[in-house]
């Protein structure tokens, strides 16, 4: 087919990414802004990432048909479509894409929606390659999905694994400290980032960006003491990951939270991975000095910016007589006005506004930094062969790497999602 040569689905023509990690706030954005908007021409005189960010744009939107304002007039069956996933899981991409279409037998504007994929009307009337990176992404999402397990259903069934099991993997989230006052992140009303607006930052995740905060501190640790335990308090469901590791059946809590709340649970280090670093301990971003955060907690309490008490030391020391105050922000200059209103934050605490002491940041893992190497080490080399449930609690998974874990994990290895909002990953692959 000419149009194999032109556009070959074989060929990395987009790399997929997740779109479920998107915040629900850039999805609204989506919506408001049709995919039909994008035209046709944008589509061809782009390049390779101006490709990639239309046709997602495009895929936005299209991809749960019983949404569809009207069904397109040359669509797969619910059974075609199921029959055309199954056949992609047993025999490949490749050798899929050559069954269907490389022999002609479908099209793939027709193939799209066996994948949930509604055509775009502004591909009406273009050649059928014109379709085909949307496929591949369709392709791509689909063989990224964990199918459901068949036999697991009820609540019984979830009560026989947990009594079975030995080695249970639980991958929580801020979901289950809310009950303890501490905020989640993405909750559309109560959730930490949607109280930010006031801060002026684009995107409320700025607040946890390592670029940022090496620019200007002062902007995180004015939100750090709404996100610090005040007490060593735990939620019932830290008490029952607690309860699994005394019956023995506990291989690793992979805990998104930054809150510490595992430890004080009685979580063993040797059964936690906080994949996000915690407020156990903080390190100064100048001389790497750590010590633990309550060293610090009166600072991050107060939403002031706390120095390294060691720099300060050795800068008394170096300059005993006539030391020069002078603010800083690391040397590096604030390069957006919105955030000038945080440089005079902590101008009235002389104890912080010696020289260039450095900032201790708490060592959590900020955006931008790579999550401890504990973390794919235990995952990798330890767990997935040893695994035989999984428990997902309070978390959207809408953070990678950890959003990772679940797909990576053995596809026969039990899944069990407990969350109070619908979630729409892995999707489910079942007969209709």
């Amino acid at each position: 087919m000419d149009g194999l040569q032109t556009s070959p689905l074989k060929a990395p023509v987009i790399e997929i990414i997740d779109l479920s990690s998107k915040d629900d706030s850039d999805n609204e954005e989506k919506r408001d802004n049709s995919p039909d908007d994008a035209s046709l021409q944008e589509l061809e005189d782009g390049d390779d990432d101006d490709h990639q960010s239309l046709y997602e744009d495009m895929l936005e939107g299209m991809l749960d048909r019983s949404e569809w304002d009207e069904e397109p007039a040359d669509m797969c069956t619910i059974e075609e479509a199921f029959a055309f996933r199954k056949r992609l899981r047993h025999v490949g991409e490749d050798e899929f894409i050559a069954e269907t279409i490389e022999t002609g037998r479908i099209t793939a504007k027709k193939l799209c929606t066996a994948f949930g994929i509604k055509p775009p009307s502004l591909l009406d009337g273009q050649p059928d390659h014109k379709y085909y990176p949307l496929l591949g992404l369709g392709i791509t999402r689909e063989l990224s999905k964990r199918v459901k397990l068949p036999e697991y259903n009820t609540i019984d069934d979830a009560v026989h694994l947990l009594k079975r099991s030995k080695n249970i993997i639980v991958l929580t989230g801020a979901g289950i400290s809310t009950s303890l006052g501490i905020p989640d992140f993405r909750s559309k009303e109560t959730g930490l980032y949607s109280q930010l607006e006031h801060l002026g930052l684009s995107d409320p995740q700025e607040v946890f960006d390592i670029t940022i905060f090496r620019e200007n501190p002062s902007i995180f640790y004015s939100v750090a003491k709404d996100i610090l335990p005040s007490s060593q308090k735990f939620s019932p469901t830290h008490a029952f990951i607690k309860l699994l590791q005394d019956k023995g059946k506990l291989l690793t809590n992979f805990t998104q939270n930054i809150d510490n709340l595992e430890s004080h649970a009685g979580i063993l280090p040797e059964k936690l991975i906080q994949c996000h670093g915690s407020f156990a301990t903080a390190t100064c971003v100048e001389c790497g000095y750590r010590v633990k955060c309550k060293e610090i907690y009166n600072d991050l309490k107060a939403g002031r910016v706390a120095r390294c008490d060691r720099c300060v030391r050795t800068l008394r020391q170096a300059k005993p007589f006539g030391i020069k105050r002078k603010r800083s922000m690391n040397g590096v200059p604030l390069s957006k006005k919105k955030r000038q209103s945080y440089e005079d934050s902590t101008d009235d605490e002389e104890d912080y506004d010696i020289a260039v002491a450095g900032v201790m940041k708490p060592d959590i893992t900020f955006f931008g930094e790579d999550l401890p190497e504990t973390f794919h080490d235990r995952l990798v080399r330890h767990d997935k062969d040893l695994v035989d449930l999984v428990l997902v609690i309070g978390t959207s998974l809408k953070v990678s790497p950890v959003s990772e874990v679940s797909g990576f994990l053995p596809a026969e290895t039990p899944q069990i999602y407990i969350s109070r909002e619908v979630f729409p990953h892995p999707q489910l692959l079942q007969s209709p």
